[in-house]
């Protein structure tokens, strides 16, 4: 006990230091930098003898106290009987448990759980350092070791594969730092800016669509597909709601690790649209009817260009409220006041629902229950569809409505199985484009999660650079090109284009298939080109997610001229990466 206290505050006493030189309290660098004894403790005698000398006084004087309180309690007990002892670790036990949920909430605490800020200074003080530098170790340790490919191939050779899917001229791509950002001149911008709704729907697979073929269990989504932009072949990156985040508000590729929602070097500096926008003078606003700490979605939202959360406890007086939050109802009524509000300034929103979730609550008399008992996926998926569809039906009576384009999309599906190394059809999901000025039509070109996002600021004439590599569907010059989706499945990761899958999995040879009625064939004549475009994708997410080469260039900065930050900050770049 004494020795963690010991290390408690001397972390405490080492953290005013380190956050005048990183803005941060200790992490995952405070651990790293002890790899290198020689070159730090050089540096610490050389500029820091004051603050080793004062930091060291602290806790000693600490410490002293600390032991002159506790020695007194530190005398022989007699030895409990049975039922004293079962009684007393019982007690620390659950004690213990409470100390490590650190919340009587429904969800454990974690560091999302304390960021309101998009200062990430201002959401570390409200933690201890000790407490940082263990997450950001447990973090590291079972997160980012997994972040890298599925093989080797060079970067050089990585980046050139993925600017030739992105189908882009050289004299596009105009960043030496961030190999992806581009220009998007084929994007004719409008007057008046565009607001965007992003509804992100939970758990919403082709499966549950009677217009996708599936369950008919979403009569408001299907007769919505013949007012807007309907996509009837696109596929989810993903098996879990971060992924579809990741996808659908970063176009970034997935990789084996958790979605860079969830990753340390991810959570300020990522490219996500809402930065984009933000630059451009955009409210940009999350609404989600759960607790937005969830999943670490408060952390990453702030830190990458989200100006505000709306979550759970803002919703003062909602009419239904379940295990996973309030109804969708709920969420879909606040999202229309806050929009009705906005006025004449650009908005941008993510709405996520969460009553399509087990255990499947939702209030009573809404809906013609589709089957019986009542909490079931279908029931749930139903009655997220009618809460969705009342939403629409005032949002075309808004004052918005004509000057905002809506993407209604999945984040994955419900359930994803299957005997195969990557159950192709449950990614299957639906996709729908809305708004005033939407034409009407089907678009049944095989797509992406990632490739609604260019799509989406193409029609919204947004004109920006930006790193995402994703397709913007409606680009005059790719109606032959053919289309692609990634899947990730737990380890495995597969690339789809037409019926032709390349499925790769960690310390193996990626692996060429055919995709039928009867699942996933092994090719007769494995397609290189078709392998190595697929690779090229894993190591280029994994590069650009360590070396931080997916973001927006600096404000102010040219983008042409190269990252303005001080050498020391700036991502490793492989010098022949553009020779």
């Amino acid at each position: 006990m004494v020795s963690v206290f010991f290390l408690a505050i001397f972390m405490e006493a080492a953290t005013p230091t380190f956050i005048t030189e990183y803005d941060l309290r200790p992490n995952i660098l405070f651990v790293e930098y002890l790899k290198y004894p020689k070159e730090v403790g050089s540096m610490l005698l050389g500029g820091y003898k004051l603050d080793i000398f004062l930091g060291l006084l602290a806790v000693y004087f600490v410490c002293c106290l600390f032991l002159k309180f506790i020695s007194p309690c530190l005398i022989p007990v007699s030895k409990p009987g049975l039922v004293g002892s079962v009684v007393g670790c019982s007690v620390v036990v659950i004690v213990c448990a409470l100390g490590v949920r650190s919340s009587l909430g429904h969800r454990p605490a974690n560091p999302a759980k304390v960021a309101f800020s998009d200062d990430l200074l201002v959401n570390d003080l409200s933690l201890s350092s000790l407490y940082s530098v263990l997450y950001a170790m447990y973090s590291s340790s079972r997160y980012e070791s997994s972040v890298r490919a599925y093989g080797s191939m060079a970067i050089a050779n990585a980046v050139q594969e993925v600017r030739d899917d992105m189908v882009l001229a050289a004299d596009r791509f105009i960043s030496e730092d961030i190999p992806t950002l581009h220009r998007n001149d084929w994007v004719n911008g409008n007057e008046r800016p565009m607001n965007l709704v992003i509804i992100l729907q939970e758990s919403l697979g082709a499966e549950f669509v009677g217009a996708l073929g599936g369950t008919p269990v979403t009569p408001e989504l299907d007769e919505l597909t013949t007012q807007g932009i309907w996509f009837n072949n696109l596929y989810a990156t993903g098996t879990r709601s971060v992924r579809g985040i990741e996808a659908v508000i970063t176009g970034f590729t997935p990789t084996p690790a958790r979605s860079v929602v969830k990753l340390p070097k991810s959570q300020s500096g990522f490219f996500t649209i809402a930065e984009l926008l933000g630059r451009r003078g955009y409210d940009t606003s999350f609404i989600y009817g759960g607790e937005a700490h969830f999943d670490n979605m408060r952390q990453f939202f702030v830190g990458n260009g989200f100006q505000q959360i709306i979550e759970e406890k803002d919703f003062l007086d909602p009419s239904f409220k379940g295990s996973w939050g309030v109804s969708d109802e709920d969420l879909f009524q606040r999202a229309h006041e806050e929009f009705s509000q906005k006025k004449d300034k650009p908005f941008f929103s993510l709405v996520f629902t969460s009553s399509n979730h087990s255990p499947f609550e939702f209030p009573e008399d809404r809906i013609e229950l589709f089957e019986q008992p009542r909490d079931t996926v279908n029931n749930a998926v139903k009655y997220a569809d009618f809460a969705m569809g009342e939403f629409f039906r005032q949002a075309k009576e808004s004052s918005y409505w004509d000057n905002t384009v809506f993407l209604v999309v999945a984040d994955h599906n419900s359930r994803v199985r299957g005997a195969n190394l990557v159950p192709i059809e449950y990614f299957h999901i639906p996709a729908l484009i809305l708004g005033g000025q939407v034409e009407p039509r089907t678009y049944s070109r095989l797509s992406s999660q990632i490739d609604l996002l260019p799509t989406v600021l193409g029609m919204m004439g947004v004109q920006d650079e930006h790193p995402a590599t994703g397709h913007d569907l409606f680009r005059p010059d790719i109606a032959d090109v053919p289309g692609r989706a990634i899947m990730q499945y737990n380890t495995v990761q597969a690339y789809m284009q037409g019926d032709e899958v390349i499925v790769m999995e960690m310390d193996k040879n990626p692996a060429h298939y055919h995709r039928s009625v009867a699942g996933l064939i092994p090719a007769q004549s494995p397609d290189q080109d078709l392998i190595d475009r697929a690779l090229a994708y894993s190591v280029w997410s994994a590069n650009a997610y360590q070396k931080r080469l997916y973001r927006l260039p600096e404000t102010g900065q040219d983008p042409e001229l190269g990252s303005t930050a001080p050498v020391s900050e700036r991502p490793p770049i492989e010098l022949s990466l553009f020779q």
